[in-house]
């Protein structure tokens, strides 16, 4: 597995501090950032999940914990959108240039607008997608906010 992605190398580049974890990958999970919690040994709130979704018809990153569901409402909020719905699956892949179970909010092929949910700044560090499945980038939710210019908000349910 190479541990150099887009992802990787759009922090590199920003000058952003961070590290990454590999672990084994399972296709079946109902729950891949659940998955991966587990995987590596770390409490699901600190890995956190990229979604692609649509507000207003228009594509958006939200950066979610693991163990959490994203409010439509609140997404929608977040934007200031009138609703909000998520992504099918070939459409994110297609938006961002990566495969589901791979999508990082990082280093996409087409940038969009990028929501955090609000709790996950109070961690220390947190986990993202590095842009490929099995890999995790793990950084300060402050560092991943800037990187990605990303709002953040109340996103979950």
């Amino acid at each position: 597995m190479s541990k150099t992605t887009r992802a990787t190398q759009a922090l590199q580049q920003a000058g952003v501090s961070f590290a990454v974890a590999t672990y084994d990958y399972d296709p079946g999970a109902d729950r891949i950032g659940l998955q991966a919690a587990e995987a590596m040994g770390v409490p699901p709130r600190i890995v956190l999940k990229t979604l692609m979704a649509e507000a207003d018809g228009k594509p958006v990153c939200v950066v979610v914990p693991s163990d959490r569901e994203v409010g439509m409402k609140k997404l929608a909020a977040a934007f200031g959108a009138r609703s909000a719905q998520m992504m099918r699956p070939a459409d994110a892949e297609r938006v961002t240039g990566y495969h589901v179970g791979g999508i990082s909010p990082l280093g996409q092929k087409r940038a969009v607008p990028a929501a955090i949910e609000e709790s996950a700044m109070a961690e220390a560090e947190v986990f993202v997608n590095g842009g490929q499945r099995g890999l995790q980038i793990r950084l300060k939710p402050q560092d991943l906010q800037a990187a990605l210019k990303a709002k953040v908000a109340p996103l979950v349910a």
